[in-house]
């Protein structure tokens, strides 16, 4: 990231995020540049952190790295606007549904382009980002992106382009789903008769918890699972229950159905 100067098009709470979570790792302050139609958002990144401000052409004249954070709705109209240093610049896209053929149209088809798909827990350094680059992605560039992604939790990288709509599904509306199994969790322990604020201690922590143990552990999640459920115990009988109301089926479905939707808006967006 040395003499890196990193732009953001778009100072919402991803870009922020961002931001913030580069400065963490050591990127200094001077090498970070934001645009925004907001002045409010942009003025409390340079007093909280120190970055410069600028217009959308000064970011793109000047950043190495571009990060297009702003709406699907938007981006065309942005992308359009400006001019990209010849040949230097890695364009990154945190836009959902905007493809990288589409980016090419309107930045030009040259563009070394990374498209990424963050999740919300970035917002506390705890994402995961699916990414995908173009053929005109160096290994420098994949690796300046990996860096600014990885700044707010993990990436990985894709070889086709759509399994971004696959990673959508999986990781990036991920977090829901586990916000509704937790919700459910809080309900059903309401109901037993437990009081909300330690069922909700409970819970978080052992969502936590969980997750915690199969980052670090060797065994995979199907082996963790037998560990914890004795013969005949409180475990497997509520496991019982899970596979007898067929979840495993729901949430295959429940992902496709995320996927398809997510190639669904794909299309709109272009139309």
């Amino acid at each position: 990231m040395e003499n890196t100067t990193i732009g953001f098009v778009g100072a919402g709470n991803m870009a922020n995020s961002l931001i913030r979570g580069l400065l963490a790792i050591g990127t200094h302050a001077d090498s970070i540049i934001a645009a925004d139609v907001d002045n409010e958002k942009l003025e409390i990144l340079r007093t909280e952190c120190g970055i410069r401000i600028a217009d959308n052409q000064s970011i793109a004249s000047e950043a190495n790295v571009m990060v297009l954070a702003v709406k699907p709705q938007v981006m065309e109209q942005v992308c359009t606007g400006i001019s990209l240093q010849a040949d230097s610049s890695l364009v990154v896209s945190v836009a959902a549904g905007i493809t990288v053929e589409q980016l090419q149209s309107w930045l030009g088809s040259n563009t070394a382009v990374v498209r990424c798909m963050p999740n919300t827990p970035a917002l506390v350094g705890k994402g995961a980002t699916g990414l995908f680059a173009n053929e005109f992605v160096s290994s420098t560039q994949r690796a300046l992106a990996e860096s600014v992604m990885n700044s707010v939790g993990i990436s990985v990288w894709v070889d086709n382009e759509i399994d971004i709509d696959t990673v959508t599904a999986v990781s990036g509306s991920g977090p829901a789903y586990y916000f509704l199994f937790m919700e459910a969790m809080q309900d059903a322990a309401r109901e037993l008769g437990l009081a909300e604020d330690i069922a909700k201690k409970l819970i978080y922590q052992t969502a936590a918890g969980a997750a915690e143990l199969a980052i670090q552990s060797s065994d995979t999640t199907a082996e963790l699972r037998r560990k914890v459920t004795s013969p005949g115990g409180t475990t497997e009988q509520a496991l019982n229950t899970f596979e007898a109301g067929e979840l495993r089926d729901l949430v295959k479905k429940a992902l496709a159905a995320a996927k398809d939707r997510s190639i669904e808006l794909a299309k709109e967006l272009n139309n």
